[in-house]
């Protein structure tokens, strides 16, 4: 792995990770205002499945787009910087 594909790893996890917590908070918030709280576990009782499982649905692809727009911005902003991607961004992603 060489520096640059050092850089991308690192800059694209960092920013997919505060992109992820910043969305986990907006959903929760969002969540508990129109349901009254987020799902506790429906192994004991806590929730329903159905909610639980819409929970898990939501999150899910809210997390995951908001993901692959943090790392698409890093690859916008590596590309404007260095005129090119490093390969690890061709690889799956982090």
């Amino acid at each position: 792995m060489d520096d640059d594909d050092l850089v991308w790893s690192l800059a694209a996890s960092a920013a997919a990770v505060a992109a992820a917590g910043l969305a986990k908070r907006v959903l929760t918030k969002g969540w508990v205002a129109k349901r009254g709280k987020v799902p506790g576990n429906p192994v004991k009782g806590d929730t329903s499945w159905g909610e639980a499982m819409a929970w898990a649905a939501a999150s899910g692809v809210v997390l995951g787009v908001v993901r692959l727009l943090a790392q698409r911005g890093v690859a916008e902003v590596f590309q404007r910087r260095r005129g090119y991607v490093p390969a690890a961004a061709s690889e799956k992603p982090v």
